[in-house]
């Protein structure tokens, strides 16, 4: 088993199978001003140019080891398609919503998915770097790319206050956005599997109790999630950030293969809770950890995640852009050190 491919290790990681040892990655965003310096591919353009997106997304996995290339950088590429207003950003922040179309419930009525979806200009920056990205590597990397859920989505679209009110006072509204956001998310996944993505991580953390009361999860959220996993092509892993132990039971029954879940879940807590129904992704602080700890703290905190169950070691959240590469390598090195000292 220990002669697995990156690709091999992690799909069957995700399908739950035994594997020689954990994969270490990242599902979400890895973009570091480090590695932009030396590709020379930096924000914001790399956010809006292929050839740039390919080459920092490879540059994460060539340079610090971590073993998949993950892409894009940001969160805007499908509310941009869909209708707001993007402020572009600069080296070390991501592009922003500053405007969205769905300001009133009555609004939501002019929304609707282009016929051309893929051939919109920020989707078509996302395909166009998959092909460079997959004629550039071998066939032995996994390629992982983040999308929006349906959650996200609608909240891009009508603004975070609308979506909480709405949510309680005008659900129907609300389920009408959701609609929508599954049909452009599947539509969009679907078409990456087609290029030859390996994964698609479904990022909603709209969707968390952060944002979301729990039981609206299940009753709004659940059946968007199981519609959405019904129809994908390929493998699926969704991430929703912060506290997202009160609804980790009903994640796990998603269809989803893999749950990446930030630090503030307890994983020992979330490994009984989810058992074998999906791949336990996380959960190392991006900040507090590896962006902020010497790379001695880090190891220390990546083999305590294998340790409590993780199956899958990455980082909980979107990679900070000061984190340095010495830190991601010790991130790395760390697993390769937790199985050769068994």
């Amino acid at each position: 088993m220990s002669d697995l491919t990156l690709k091999q290790r992690f799909i069957k990681s995700l399908e739950r199978k035994n594997v020689d040892k954990v994969p270490v990655c990242s599902v979400t965003q890895t973009g570091i001003v480090q590695l932009m310096e030396i590709t020379g591919a930096k924000w914001p353009d790399a956010h809006y140019d292929p050839e740039k997106m390919a080459t920092l997304a490879i540059a994460a996995h060539s340079i610090t080891g971590l073993e998949a290339v993950r892409y894009p950088f940001c969160n805007t590429v499908m509310p941009e398609t869909l209708g707001c207003i993007i402020k572009e950003g600069s080296l070390d922040t991501q592009p922003q919503i500053v405007d969205f179309p769905c300001k009133k419930k009555e609004d939501v009525a002019f929304l609707s998915i282009p016929d051309n979806l893929l051939e919109s200009k920020r989707i078509k920056t996302v395909l166009m770097a998959t092909d460079i990205v997959k004629s550039r590597l071998s066939g032995d990397v996994p390629v992982i790319v983040g999308i929006l859920g349906p959650a996200a989505i609608a909240c891009s679209l009508c603004g975070v206050n609308n979506y909480l009110i709405w949510c309680i006072t005008a659900p129907e509204v609300l389920e009408e956005l959701l609609i929508l956001g599954t049909t452009a998310c599947t539509e969009y996944a679907n078409s990456l599997f087609d290029r030859g993505v390996d994964a698609v991580v479904i990022i909603d953390s709209e969707a968390g109790p952060d944002l979301l009361p729990p039981p609206l999860f299940e009753s709004m959220i659940l059946p968007h999630y199981k519609s959405i996993t019904r129809n994908l092509k390929g493998h699926s892993i969704l991430h929703i950030c912060g506290d997202a132990t009160e609804i980790l039971d009903k994640m796990a029954d998603s269809g989803f293969e893999g749950l990446s879940i930030e630090e503030k879940v307890n994983l020992s807590y979330a490994s009984q809770i989810v058992g074998g129904r999906a791949c336990l992704i996380g959960n190392i602080s991006p900040v507090l950890t590896l962006l902020q700890k010497s790379p001695g703290q880090i190891k220390e905190e990546a083999k305590k995640c294998i340790e409590n169950g993780v199956g899958i070691l990455a980082p909980g959240c979107g990679i900070a852009p000061h984190t340095s590469i010495e830190n991601i390598r010790a991130f790395v090195a760390a697993r390769d050190e937790y199985y050769n000292s068994k």
